[in-house]
């Protein structure tokens, strides 16, 4: 935790009941297991990705982006807030592009009060207008609530707190959308919009999987660490409107798995697996005559002989993704 933010997981359920939460109708996410345009296009409306990698600890800031310019005037003219909180990228990148699609989406009187208040901020503060927008929106406790309700429940919390290294697992999410005739990416670790040139919200699908493959392109081969997410609308409506009920009812089997896993990420079950260990262990040590010695050996010898299967299958180059 973070200033009163908690981490939240790159899911495509977790994503969209969070903007519904927070007042958004009509959208959702979905996704993606390839840098495919046809696969975006076939998505139907298209509102922008959400993209999640390892950040690089190492690297130093610098004056020009390792890929497009900073747009530094793009600011007065969308919304764009910088980071000025840990653990909040999730949902500022989600917001970057609800609050740059308004005429698109219904993003609800919340979100639209919120975009009005940042809008209002005078650009010759001592702040800059994107530091503004990045203190207000850490400091939204509706955003907030919202944003840690779907954080994973756990029972362990690390109070210490340090500066990060290059050998530290971090990872950060950003967004891609076309806004105003460019295609932009915002990052609010960034001080300014990146421009990665002229982009009609046609062209997007097209002109943003190459920005993602150089993107992509700077890490090792090994580096397969990556997640992208769609933002679009809700599929929902277009399996209605054309009669599709098979699409209707596969999308609404989803809502429904998502809606469970949402609620069990509400809940730690550390208690719970105690006490199913303790009766186990109970009822084998009432067995006597070495029951208990005889199942810890039978259990330690099944587990090796799944690592060597394990071993062998990534030897012939047949171990599964996640496996």
């Amino acid at each position: 935790m973070s200033g009163g933010w908690n981490t939240i997981e790159s899911d495509a359920g977790v994503f969209t009941y969070l903007v519904e939460n927070l007042g958004v109708k009509d959208v959702q996410f979905e996704e993606l297991i390839a840098l495919d345009s046809d696969l975006l296009k076939g998505l139907g409306p298209l509102y922008g990705v959400i993209f999640l990698f390892k950040y690089p600890t190492g690297e130093k800031p610098t004056d020009v982006p390792k890929d497009g310019t900073f747009d530094h005037e793009a600011a007065e003219n969308l919304f764009f807030a910088a980071q000025t909180i840990q653990n909040a990228c999730g949902t500022q990148a989600l917001l970057s592009v609800l609050l740059n699609k308004q005429n698109e989406i219904d993003i609800g009187g919340e979100l639209s009060d919120f975009k009005e208040f940042t809008t209002a901020f005078p650009s010759d503060a001592s702040l800059s207008l994107t530091d503004l927008r990045g203190e207000a929106l850490s400091n939204s406790e509706l955003i907030r609530d919202t944003h840690n309700s779907f954080a994973r429940s756990s029972p362990f919390i690390d109070e210490t707190q340090r500066m990060a290294t290059e050998d530290d697992d971090l990872y950060h999410f950003i967004a891609y959308t076309s806004i105003n005739g460019n295609l932009y990416e915002l990052d609010g670790l960034q001080p300014a919009p990146i421009s990665h040139g002229s982009c009609a919200v046609e062209e997007f699908p097209e002109k943003v999987i190459p920005v993602l493959q150089r993107r992509i392109e700077r890490y090792p081969q090994t580096e397969i660490r990556f997640n992208l997410l769609a933002m679009v609308q809700d599929l929902r409506i277009r399996a209605r409107e054309t009669s599709d009920s098979e699409l209707l009812y596969r999308e609404q089997q989803k809502r429904n798995a998502w809606q469970w896993e949402n609620a069990l990420r509400r809940h730690n079950f550390v208690g719970f697996v105690s006490e199913i260990l303790k009766g186990v262990v109970r009822s084998k040590l009432k067995e006597g005559d070495g029951a208990y010695d005889r199942w810890v050996e039978e259990a330690k010898t099944k587990t090796n002989a799944r690592l060597q299967e394990r071993t062998k299958r990534a030897g012939s180059g047949a171990d599964e993704l996640g496996s």
